[in-house]
């Protein structure tokens, strides 16, 4: 049975060596865009390949879009291709930030029809405190072939939220630290604030303490009180870059709320039109 949203260490451990579960590290940190790659490079679960937010998850940046733009299906598919990724593969990806990164790349899969994705829950420090095998070897990789059959219906473009929000037909909910949201402090972006009317769901909420996402009925709680009225395909994810926000997309698909989108852009894209109307503030 493929596993589609997320996976223990355990479970990932009793498949390591099994060649159709192909596993992404996709450790990353904005502030030092090679980090992640040293850290792979130093020590990794064995048999994982690298992926990198700005190389492999992303375009390059334009003037008019946000920080990470999706890649090109062709590019993406063929780098999927080339890491052993074929239709019937179960990839599992993981980070050290809860998540945040390795959604990113589970939710991609989903976008081109790729439903046996997961992330690992309780990322890297799960798996060494577990004490399961990592190495700093590179396993060759096999390629094969994978057929694209991307869903356009997944994620909104700028011009599609715009006309969605002014009629009330979506929920937009910002993945940010609450202090991000309301514009106290942007350490990343030029302009601070959020997209007007949007809710603001902090994407490291979803976990405990153990850094493992919280339970299905938790996590359908938290989501479900911020768009009453609205079932979940009701629901637009945004964050800074369309990263983080894949988290809380990913969190809603644990607690059984299937449908609901990503805004790719989010709030780096928005910003890029002075016109465009800009919040402050928690409420």
């Amino acid at each position: 049975m493929p596993y589609s949203t997320i996976v223990s260490a355990e479970t990932l451990k009793q498949h390591i060596d099994d060649p159709h579960w192909i596993v992404f590290d996709c450790r990353f940190a904005l502030d030092d865009t090679e980090r992640g790659r040293r850290d792979y490079q130093q020590s990794h679960i064995s048999g994982a390949y690298y992926a990198h937010l700005d190389e492999d998850l992303s375009a390059p940046r334009r003037q008019d879009t946000g920080r990470h733009p999706l890649p090109g299906i062709e590019q993406f598919s063929a780098w999927l291709a080339g890491h052993g990724v074929g239709d019937h593969e179960q990839v599992v990806a993981y980070d050290d930030v809860g998540g945040a990164f390795a959604a990113r790349l589970w939710w991609m899969l989903r976008w081109l029809g790729h439903t046996a994705a997961a992330v690992l829950d309780g990322g890297w420090q799960r798996w060494t405190d577990d004490g399961y095998p990592a190495n700093s070897d590179v396993r060759p990789s096999t390629r094969r072939a994978f057929t694209p059959r991307p869903d356009r219906s997944r994620w909104l473009d700028i011009n599609e939220l715009v006309d969605a929000m002014n009629t009330d037909a979506v929920v937009v909910i910002d993945a940010r630290a609450a202090t991000r949201f309301a514009g106290d402090v942007e350490p990343v972006d030029p302009v601070a604030g959020h997209i007007p009317g949007s809710k603001n769901l902090y994407h490291m909420t979803n976990l405990g303490e153990d850094r493992r996402f919280q339970s299905a009925e938790t996590l359908r709680t938290r989501f479900t009180a911020l768009f009453p009225g609205h079932d979940a395909g009701a629901v637009v994810h945004s964050c800074g870059s369309g990263v983080s926000a894949c988290h809380n997309l990913l969190a809603m698909e644990i607690a059984g709320l299937s449908g609901s989108k990503l805004y790719p852009g989010s709030w780096s894209e928005w910003i890029t039109d002075p016109e465009r109307p800009i919040a402050m503030g928690r409420d």
